[in-house]
């Protein structure tokens, strides 16, 4: 059964991979850096601070400990579970399009990329649900578009990405849970003042 699910993954990946072009090369390969989203980052804290005001410290706290964790939980499994990035797989690396030469480490299960991009998407949908509710269409557009392009320059399999994502859902739904509880803490705290 294993054996089918990966054989599957490695069909699926070669296939996504294997539909590229030079100006999307460039494109994908940009796409993936976290320094080309920074004005979506600035907009994002520009809403943190103008919805939370003082609680902003604790949003910033709770996204800092999230990508921590997502990071270092990615790199556990990583490590643990030693599956070759398809770059690194000697059966498949001549077949694989990568770009600039890029080719990552040499474990790809699961995506860090994944992880971190969907645990702050499901973490900022979570804390605006209410106030911005069409905040989560750029979200999971930015995380998956960041996401598909780990296939695209040949370092991840989809199941790398897919399981990246599953475990940042949770953990940024997790985070989102508990920063939203002391929200209402502080709120308690300023009544009772």
């Amino acid at each position: 059964m294993l054996e089918k699910i990966l054989s599957t993954d490695r069909a699926l990946f070669l296939t996504l991979n294997g539909l590229h072009t030079s100006w999307l090369d460039t494109l994908m390969y940009w796409t993936s850096n976290d320094l080309v989203w920074l004005p979506l980052f600035v907009f994002v804290l520009f809403l943190v601070i103008k919805t939370f005001r003082w609680k902003t410290i604790t949003v910033i706290v709770g996204v800092a400990i999230m990508i921590i964790v997502s990071d270092q939980l990615s790199n556990l499994v990583k490590n643990d579970v030693k599956r070759l990035r398809p770059s690194h797989k000697p059966e498949i690396a001549a077949r694989v399009h990568t770009v600039k030469e890029y080719r990552g480490g040499e474990f790809g299960y699961y995506s860090a990329h994944a992880s971190n991009h969907f645990a702050l998407a499901v973490f900022l949908i979570v804390l605006f649900q209410k106030r911005y509710r069409y905040l989560y269409l750029l979200m999971i557009g930015w995380a998956g578009v960041t996401t598909y392009t780990r296939i695209y320059l040949g370092v991840h399999y989809p199941l790398d990405v897919l399981s990246g994502a599953a475990a940042g859902c949770l953990l940024g739904w997790f985070t989102g849970r508990i920063t939203i509880y002391l929200f209402s803490l502080q709120r308690q705290g300023i009544n009772q003042a």
